[in-house]
């Protein structure tokens, strides 16, 4: 360890709560800001049980929340989530779902488990 100490060399990954599986999904989004709401839209790269992660038309900054709309694969109809940014790097972000309700937690985990077997 460094006189500061900071740990040097390579630190062990981060652990997720949920695994993410790759998705492609179209996302529909917007940001309510003082100026006014701006709305975008992207895909997906990945989705998991607490999140998703995708690529959007203008960047988002980490600690917004967004309320976004998606088609999940397995229930073909929209579903609305509220979500934090947890990261941006670029136009790709990472969203934390917040406050899901029982019918989306069902939702996404039944697409995580036939995410999983696909690998």
């Amino acid at each position: 360890m460094s006189a500061s100490g900071a740990q040097e060399g390579p630190q062990p990954p981060n652990p997720r709560r949920f695994a993410r599986y790759p998705a492609d999904i179209r996302i529909d989004a917007q940001v309510f800001r003082p100026t006014g709401t701006v709305s975008l839209w992207g895909r997906s790269s990945e989705i998991g049980e607490d999140g998703i992660g995708g690529t959007l038309t203008a960047e988002v900054e980490p600690g917004e929340v967004v309320s976004m709309e998606i088609t999940l694969p397995t229930t073909k109809r929209s579903m609305k989530f509220r979500a934090l940014v947890r990261y941006r790097i670029g136009l790709r972000h990472g969203f934390e779902f917040l406050a899901l309700s029982r019918e989306q937690r069902n939702a996404l985990r039944r697409l995580c488990e036939d995410l999983s077997t696909e690998e």
